[in-house]
């Protein structure tokens, strides 16, 4: 997939795509807030060992939704900065209020 997409601009739509039903972008956006908030709990109490929790309360929630909601596999597998990356810019606009724009700008419902 990688290969696929020769710019973040071209993986955007796509990302989006892989994320067409409400509930899929919903377990995404609690696993997204979860991770933030255990880093942030790391930095703040300097627990470091809760840095290992980061990733399993990002990337578990987002997997189940992958595999047994859209029913798809996760593009963190084939390009996992830009997958990232678009965790939270999905979550960033959705807290805004700006997700349903963006949808809508590239057709895509769920």
């Amino acid at each position: 997939m990688a290969n696929r997409f020769r710019t973040y601009a071209d993986f955007w739509p796509f990302y989006l795509g892989e994320h067409a039903k409400p509930a899929t972008r919903a377990i995404h956006y609690a696993g997204t807030i979860a991770s933030a908030l255990m880093l942030i709990w790391a930095i703040v109490t300097q627990s470091w060992w809760w840095l290992l929790a980061v990733p399993f309360f990002g990337y578990g929630p987002a997997w189940i939704g992958h595999f047994f909601i859209e029913k798809n596999k996760p593009a963190t597998f084939q390009a996992p900065l830009w997958s990232l990356i678009s965790d939270y810019r999905m979550c960033g606009l959705w807290l805004s209020g700006r997700l349903g724009h963006e949808l809508m700008k590239y057709q895509i419902r769920g």
